[in-house]
């Protein structure tokens, strides 16, 4: 029964986050129209996320790769697990690398001034 308790908070944890950002934080849609601002500011060399967006573009490679095939094809259950470890790490640092750079876009902004 408490198994069951911690998986539907959680479920509800997720389900706030995703539509209006927890803890106060941006809301998905917020993050997800920030994640091309990111790409280029990290391509011009503005923003210094390149090693994070490096990984996080390796780890979605892997993750829709037909190379990643082979450890589902032999071990099945198994083979799903590094799915499941990479699609985690990738979403907490999309996640947290997309509050960063909406930080760094903030304090980088100059003020308007009405």
């Amino acid at each position: 029964m408490a198994k069951t308790l911690k998986r539907a908070a959680a479920f509800t944890a997720l389900g706030r986050a995703l539509m209006s950002g927890a803890r106060g934080g941006p809301s998905m849609g917020t993050r997800l129209a920030a994640l091309p601002r990111m790409l280029k500011a990290t391509a011009k060399g503005q923003y210094d996320g390149g090693m994070r967006v490096a990984l996080m573009a390796a780890a979605t490679a892997y993750v829709i790769s037909p190379i990643d095939a082979v450890p589902e094809a032999f071990l099945w259950v198994f083979g799903l697990v590094d799915d499941a470890v990479a699609v985690t790490w990738l979403a907490g640092t999309m996640l947290a690398e997309t509050e960063r750079f909406l930080e760094w876009e903030r304090a980088t902004k100059p003020a308007v001034v009405r």
